[in-house]
């Protein structure tokens, strides 16, 4: 990312962290719907093909 005056490093180190680690805590929450999307998927496959 290009330096724009008047950006705080720290700052946007802080804000990148904090932002991953809210992206993490959605996919470990996600986690336990994981066999039910790969059961839904494969009922849809299996209808899509002959």
């Amino acid at each position: 990312m290009a330096r724009v005056a008047g950006r705080n490093l720290a700052m946007s180190w802080i804000a990148g962290v904090f932002c991953t680690g809210v992206i993490v805590a959605l996919l470990w929450l996600s986690l336990p719907m994981l066999p039910l999307l790969a059961e839904f998927a494969d009922t849809a496959v299996r209808s899509a093909l002959p």
